[in-house]
């Protein structure tokens, strides 16, 4: 009929991640002295066939030719390759089975390896048009039937006029030979499919480029498993984020965009209007100014502690979730403070600029161990508490303040006040939070209540210390030993250079905001926080976030999931639940959590719903945020 609808899928690259006679190449060639060249060499075949650099009979000859791979080798291969399906194809299932009578695999490999593995998707055996193998008398591949229709040139555009399809066809492929039955004019539309792998020579020929099998239904309007396809998620990551989360994320299917520095409020003003999900470090503000440009923004993924650079309350009345890493830096920061203890305790600061300059200056003076010394903990959080710690172990005496009641670990003693802490510590450790009231926490009055020569450090936030008084402290000998890793202002960027008032004082270690720059630190951050964005885009999970409500979720089967999320005022729940009400929907699951602020719903519904349900509940007044997972 002609209102029918047929859609054409290559097999290698396309339905599966890999070609398949490269697997039957590695699997048929493990015991070949030559098969790194072998396998080599096909594979570059394959590609040539694939951009149409070579004919596609030229290639197939040519690959066929080098493998002596028997039926045993074969049925290795077709396990191999059932683990090897596209992911959205393995996501989309549900689209190939209910379609699987207009829906034709027409590959140029062949049929004895494709025929069970897309037997697993519905895919009839009538619908499958491919090659053959021929074997000799041991049931080793002596060659390919040659008469097959798809051995040949122009093969699949042959089949094609072969089958006479009255309808609406539409061509999903990664090869050049897909794109030439558009080209015949057999086809509506070419996309190209790019998940496993991308040719320029095939994307340039297509009507449409299709990342994803999600990508091609959403284009076409029809339903898959998830809502919105992950490629149209935009995601900008900043400041150097580890390559891990650069591959997580893109391994998620989203569009990632990576850039090395940090960006002004005016250049992310202008680059985040289209960006879906933005991961940052500790230099880029993201302030009320930049949200307001934001209007595709759901999520935020600090790769660092602190959030004092977003602007949390405006993220949180704008429906956009913030994750950070509070945990995942811990001992790298923990490290760095007891060793600039240790170094400045010694006086080596000077000692090894000396060593540099020739001077030699071998002497005790200012020079002492850390054991039965006490130490001050400002702040007894994640850091505050491992660094106790460590710190016991190597024999110190432990103090710590924090406004907000601690459990406190070992023999680490609680000072009732600030006052208390900083006029009987030999060592004193800054690791407060960055929020503006700890503005200048650390001043002129705080200085002249400690004790001569102490030892002092800030590993937490630039603005919590007045400089000025931290050098006059310094040169009047008060402080005899300073170790800085964060600054009131510091570069957006290493070609930038770095300006202090600390720069050329004894005894001081300057180093550039890197307590939590180690490779093991960086890899937890850059597995934790996208791991976090990438579950609540998936389930709605908002577990080990910074401004919204706690919910954990599970992946769900065969039902519908939405997610509302609404200022915290009366009557918006009675609203959400009069439309459902009102749609006949059947709630499987409901789940509310509230703040001072927003109240975020998850709606669990077992049936099928029309779009006037979307409009409504987007409608109900007070809504900031809705969207629909599946």
């Amino acid at each position: 009929m002609k209102n029918n609808k047929y859609f054409i899928i290559d097999f290698d690259s396309t339905f599966t991640q890999v070609e398949t006679l490269d697997i039957l190449a590695e699997i048929c060639l493990k015991n070949d002295p030559k098969r790194e060249e072998k396998a080599k060499i096909i594979a570059q075949i394959t590609d040539e066939g694939m951009e149409g650099k070579i004919s596609f009979r030229e290639s197939l000859e040519k690959r066929v030719e080098l493998l002596k791979a028997s039926k045993e080798d074969i049925k290795e291969t077709i396990v191999n390759m059932a683990e090897k399906v596209s992911k959205s194809f393995i996501r989309n299932k549900e689209f190939l089975t209910s379609n699987s009578k207009n829906i034709y695999i027409i590959s140029n490999g062949f049929k004895e390896i494709i025929e069970p593995i897309v037997a697993e998707y519905g895919i009839h055996k009538q619908n499958i048009f491919a090659n053959s193998f021929l074997f000799d008398n041991e049931g080793v591949i002596c060659g390919f039937d040659k008469e097959n229709i798809l051995s040949q040139n122009n093969g699949k555009v042959n089949k094609l006029k072969e089958l006479n399809l009255i309808g609406d066809v539409y061509v999903i492929g990664d090869g050049y030979n897909d794109y030439e039955i558009k080209a015949a004019g057999l086809a509506n539309k070419f996309y190209a499919f790019t998940e496993n792998i991308e040719r320029e020579s095939v994307t340039k020929k297509a009507d449409h480029v299709a990342p994803s099998l999600d990508e091609f239904l959403y284009h076409n309007k029809i339903k898959g498993s998830i809502s919105y396809p992950k490629n149209r998620i935009n995601v900008l990551l900043l400041e150097n984020v580890h390559p891990k989360a650069v591959q997580f994320l893109k391994e998620e299917g989203y569009n990632v965009e990576v850039y090395p520095a940090g960006l002004d409020e005016e250049e992310l003003s202008k680059k985040i209007k289209n960006v879906s999900i933005l991961g940052i470090r500790s230099k880029t503000q993201v302030t009320k100014k930049v949200l307001k440009k934001a209007n595709r923004l759901i999520a935020v993924g600090a790769f660092c502690i602190g959030t004092n650079q977003i602007d949390l309350e405006e993220c949180t009345r704008r429906g956009i979730i913030v994750f950070n890493a509070p945990f995942s830096n811990t001992r790298s920061v923990v490290e760095l403070a007891i060793s600039e203890i240790i170094l400045l305790n010694r006086n080596l600061p000077d000692k090894i600029t000396f060593m540099h300059q020739g001077k030699w200056d071998k002497s005790a003076k200012k020079s002492f161990e850390v054991r039965g010394k006490k130490l001050g903990i400002i702040g007894y959080g994640n850091i505050g508490a491992q660094l106790s710690i460590l710190a016991e172990a190597l024999g110190m005496e432990v103090y710590y303040y924090d406004v907000v009641e601690k459990l406190a670990l070992g023999n680490t003693k609680k000072c009732e006040t600030l006052e208390e802490l900083l006029s009987i510590s030999d060592f004193i450790t800054l690791h407060v939070d960055g929020r503006k009231e700890n503005a200048n926490y650390i001043g002129e009055k705080e200085f002249e209540l400690m004790k001569d020569g102490v030892i002092f450090l800030n590993l937490s936030r630039g603005h919590v210390v007045d400089i000025k008084a931290l050098k006059n402290a310094v040169l009047s000998g008060k402080v005899g030993g300073v170790g800085i890793d964060v600054f009131p202002e510091e570069p957006k960027s290493n070609q930038e250079e770095f300006i202090s008032e600390l720069r050329g004082l004894p005894n001081t270690i300057m180093t550039p905001h890197i307590g939590g720059s180690t490779s093991e630190a960086q890899e937890n951050i850059g597995t934790f926080v996208p791991n976090r964005i990438i579950d609540y885009i998936n389930t709605g999970t908002t577990t080990n976030n910074v401004n919204f409500p706690e919910i954990q979720m599970p992946k769900l089967e065969n039902a519908h999931r939405l997610i509302h999320i609404h200022h915290n005022v009366p009557g918006v729940l009675a609203q959400i639940n009069n439309v459902i009400a009102k749609h006949n929907l059947n709630i499987i699951g409901q789940y509310l959590k509230t703040n001072e602020l927003i109240g975020y719903m998850i709606l669990v519904v077992d049936k099928e719903y029309d779009n006037e349900v979307i409009n409504e509940l987007k409608n109900i007044e007070n809504t900031i945020r809705f969207r629909v997972l599946y």
